[in-house]
């Protein structure tokens, strides 16, 4: 085939470009097209559990917004979250791991632009449950004997009680198929929760109305696999299984950013 040939088949084809070094990337239409990955991340993590995640969906064409998720609650989270949202132009999948599944849910209410839902390892409640309410539908989590509660006062006077996972305690709790190594990363830079957050309930549920998928943690020290298993049963959920810890976004990165750009390609 000549060079000029070459040329015209690519542009027939539309959907990959080369570069200069001779290696393929999708072509300029192509990546418009593509929805943004919006990422938020749970309880006693931060962004930078995704990275891995992030890695590779910009090696596969995807732009990526990883929220910051301030933890106090599901509705006040929301509300930042939309903020997020209301930001990043166009159509959006919104992926929350563990209590961001809750944020996530009530967020992505009556917003046409966000094209479905993925739950990592993640709450899925229906209004009126609380995402205490649910880890303690089914038996097996060991999270409360883990825990340290830390009372706060706020600048305003507000009294409350922040929750951290032991640092010792930490890689068995949340991270067991991690390296120890950046498990006690993750100990170190852990964001805690405010116990309220955990008992507050859902007012909104997004995965009634909107494509839903849903990866289950079947080694899940946090929110047992049964009631995983149960709120994706109950959202008809595309399902995925894996033997994981809670932070399967940091131990099988590749699958989780697989499950999420299937929910991409089959929203547009």
């Amino acid at each position: 085939m000549t060079a000029a040939a070459t040329v015209m088949a690519g542009v027939a084809v539309g959907t990959f470009a080369v570069t200069a070094n001779g290696a393929s990337r999708p072509a300029v239409a192509d990546r418009q097209a593509r929805p943004t990955i919006v990422l938020e991340h749970g309880a006693f993590a931060d962004g930078s559990s995704w990275n891995g995640v992030i890695e590779r969906l910009h090696a596969d064409g995807y732009s990526v917004v990883a929220a910051a998720d301030p933890l106090r609650g599901p509705h006040s989270d929301a509300v930042a979250l939309r903020r997020v949202l209301d930001h990043v132009k166009g159509p959006k999948i919104l992926v929350g791991h563990s209590y961001g599944g809750s944020v996530i849910s009530q967020a992505a209410a009556k917003d046409p632009l966000v094209k479905a839902l993925v739950y990592v390892a993640a709450f899925l409640p229906a209004p009126g449950e609380s995402a205490l309410g649910l880890t303690n539908k089914y038996p097996g989590s060991t999270l409360p004997d883990a825990l340290e509660p830390v009372p706060y006062t706020d600048a305003d006077g507000t009294t409350g009680t922040d929750l951290y996972i032991k640092q010792d305690k930490f890689r068995h709790q949340f991270a067991a198929d991690v390296p120890a190594d950046q498990a006690a990363l993750m100990a170190a830079t852990q964001r805690p929760i405010a116990e309220a957050a955990l008992e507050e309930k859902a007012t909104g549920a997004a995965w009634r109305n909107k494509p839903t998928w849903d990866i289950v943690t079947t080694q899940d020290l946090d929110i047992p696999a049964a009631v995983q298993r149960f709120m994706a049963r109950r959202a008809h959920a595309h399902t995925m299984e894996v033997a994981a810890s809670h932070s399967v976004a940091v131990s099988h990165p590749r699958l989780v950013a697989d499950v999420i750009e299937k929910a991409a390609r089959a929203t547009r």
